[in-house]
């Protein structure tokens, strides 16, 4: 990692953190266009993503080359775009492994570079943010992070609702993870109402007995167990059985 000298970065030009937005001080020595804070920031997204895309990078950040012909500039910004997009699936994957590990630390520069691609080939109010949004609250909430949570979900829920072209697939997500917020709260009322919407739209996506119904039924028997409601949790319970014993069989 090398130090950036003030007196050499170009005037009017700013360098921020890759992951918290903030001044840069170093700069990545190896593909020399991805900058950070400091050290700590430095070894957090290199543990994380950076050192899977670190020579990714470098095509995307640096000038394009100058091109004979419209036809050739035209395929160049393809092959720039389908590039981004592979980014976007990468980065979103390794965040989604994270998270599904327990190591929530690790997760969000996977899921923040996942939501800058996104934001870069689809523009700042597209429903596409939206996964990237969801990924980065969960990883919040594991944290214990639960006021940047509820700015990410509101990101989400306010993109969701200007959106015409959102599929129930996100709708679910992102109940379920609204869900988890005010579980988080201890505002259990606001919860339930969540998680019943996600168990909706999760059995209009995918179909009432499909595995990825039971996310909902889990946190809603959760919250009934604690509340010592526990005909109800049971009842819950016993929902997720046939779902789970359908996959394995499967």
């Amino acid at each position: 990692m090398n130090v950036i000298y003030p007196l050499a970065v170009p005037k009017g030009r700013r360098l921020c953190c890759e992951v918290c937005d903030a001044p840069a001080e170093r700069v990545c020595g190896a593909c020399t266009v991805t900058y950070y804070c400091g050290v700590v920031h430095q070894r957090a997204d290199w543990g994380s993503i950076h050192e899977k895309i670190c020579q990714l990078l470098i095509p995307l950040r640096t000038s394009m080359p100058f091109y004979n012909s419209e036809e050739e500039r035209q395929h160049g910004l393809q092959q720039l775009q389908q590039r981004q997009k592979h980014l976007i699936e990468l980065c979103y994957t390794v965040a989604q492994k994270y998270i599904f590990e327990g190591k929530h630390e690790d997760a969000v520069p996977a899921a923040l570079h996942s939501l800058r691609f996104r934001m870069n080939v689809h523009g700042l109010s597209s429903v596409e943010l939206v996964p990237a949004y969801l990924l980065l609250a969960e990883a919040s909430l594991g944290l214990g992070r639960v006021v940047q949570a509820e700015e990410y979900l509101s990101q989400a829920q306010w993109t969701v609702l200007k959106s015409t072209e959102c599929s129930y697939a996100i709708h679910s997500l992102l109940h379920r993870n609204l869900g988890l917020l005010y579980m988080a709260k201890e505002n259990y009322e606001e919860a339930r109402y969540h998680l019943a919407n996600d168990i909706y739209f999760a059995s209009c996506a995918f179909g009432t007995e499909h595995i990825r119904a039971s996310g909902g039924y889990f946190h809603l028997a959760n919250i009934f167990n604690g509340l010592k409601k526990l005909d109800l949790a049971d009842t819950l319970y016993t929902k997720m059985k046939p779902r789970k014993q359908k996959l394995f069989s499967s």
